[in-house]
C-alpha cells in the first residue's frame, strides 16, 4: 500500500505541491492547477539538462525521478505530480511507496476520462511512453472493447522546447506523424505528453473536428484537488506563489515559459551535480537538506 494512504501526519498543509516535466511541457499541469488551486504554492522544476526524457531506458528515468522527489521532499512539499507522461509511465508505480507524500501521475486520471468520450481512442505520446504500454493498460482495464491506436511521436518534444510551433516544417513532421492515426479515425485523442498541447492547434488541422482532444493536465489537477481534500492537506492560509527551479539554463526556460505564463518567471538554477547527490539519500524522512541555488541574471 503506498505510504499516503495510510496517513498524512507529519505533512504540512501549508507545503509546496512539487510539479515536474523535462522543460517547459509541465507548465501546461502547472497551469492547470493553479486554475483549480488558486491559493496554493507551487515548486515547479524542469529537467532541461537532461530533456528529452522520452528517449531515455527506465533505469535512467527511475534515477531522475527518485532524485527529484527526494530534492522535492527536502524542500517540504505535501505532494508531487508528475507533469510527464514518461515518468508516469516508466516510474510512477515505483516510486510511490518510497516517499511520505502524495504522488500523482497522468496517466489513469486521463483514461479514466477519455473511457467516457468515447470506443476508438488514440494516443500520442513520447517513444518511451507507447513501449510501455501504460496507457493502452490502463484503458483497457478500464474498458475491456476500447479500440486503442498509439502514435510516438519523438519530434514533437524539440519542436516545442525550440519554440517551432508554425511553419511548413512543423506541418510536414504533425501531417506525416499523425497519418496512422487519420487511418484509424479516433473518437478522441490523448496528449499523452504534456509538451504536445503546445501543438494543438496544428494537430487539430490533421483530424476531424468531431474528435475530442483530451489534455491529461485538467484530469489530474481535478485529482489533485481530491488528494488534497481527502487528507485535508489544503492550505489553510491564501498563498499562491511559484518557485521555479530547472537543472538546464535558467534564461533559456523563462524566455520560452514566459509565452505561455503571461509574465517572465523568476528561474532558479539547481545544477545536476547538486541534483544527483539526493538520491539515494541514508534516509527519505532524515531533516531537511540544505540546497544552494544559482540565480538567473
Amino acid at each position: 500500500m503506498d505510504n499516503w494512504h495510510k496517513t498524512s501526519q507529519g505533512l504540512n498543509p501549508l507545503g509546496m505541491i512539487g510539479v515536474f516535466d523535462s522543460g517547459v511541457g509541465g507548465l501546461t499541469v502547472l497551469q492547470a492547477l493553479q486554475s483549480l488551486l488558486p491559493q496554493e504554492a507551487f515548486l515547479y522544476f524542469g529537467d532541461t539538462a537532461r530533456l528529452p526524457y522520452g528517449t531515455r531506458r527506465r533505469s535512467e528515468i527511475l534515477q531522475y525521478v527518485r532524485e527529484i522527489l527526494t530534492w522535492m521532499h527536502s524542500q517540504g512539499v505535501k505532494m508531487a505530480v508528475m507533469a510527464c507522461n514518461t515518468s508516469s509511465a516508466l516510474a510512477l508505480a515505483q516510486v510511490r511507496s518510497e516517499f511520505p507524500f502524495p504522488i500523482l501521475g497522468l496517466i489513469v486520471p486521463a483514461a479514466k476520462m477519455a473511457v467516457t468520450l468515447g470506443e476508438r481512442i488514440g494516443v500520442i505520446a513520447t517513444s518511451a511512453t507507447v513501449k510501455s504500454g501504460a496507457y493502452a493498460r490502463a484503458l483497457q482495464e478500464l474498458s475491456p472493447t476500447v479500440a486503442i491506436a498509439q502514435v510516438a511521436c519523438p519530434e514533437f518534444v524539440p519542436l516545442v522546447e525550440s519554440n517551432c510551433l508554425e511553419g511548413d516544417r512543423v506541418h510536414g513532421i504533425v501531417r506525416r506523424t499523425l497519418a496512422p492515426l487519420v487511418e484509424f479515425d479516433p473518437d478522441v485523442l490523448i496528449y499523452g505528453c504534456t509538451h504536445y498541447p503546445h501543438l494543438r492547434h496544428v494537430i487539430e488541422q490533421y483530424l476531424p473536428a468531431s474528435v475530442h482532444h483530451l489534455d491529461p493536465a485538467h484530469t489530474v489537477a481535478c485529482a489533485a484537488v481530491r488528494k488534497l481534500e481527502a487528507m485535508n492537506l489544503a492550505t489553510p492560509c491564501p498563498q499562491g506563489q511559484v518557485q521555479f527551479y530547472v537543472s538546464g539554463i535558467p534564461e533559456q526556460f523563462a524566455q520560452l515559459a514566459s509565452q505561455w505564463l503571461g509574465y517572465y518567471p523568476t528561474v532558479e538554477h539547481l545544477p545536476l551535480s547538486i541534483l544527483t547527490q539526493f538520491y539515494p539519500p541514508l534516509g527519505i524522512t532524515a531533516p531537511p537538506l540544505e540546497v544552494s541555488v544559482v540565480a538567473a541574471s
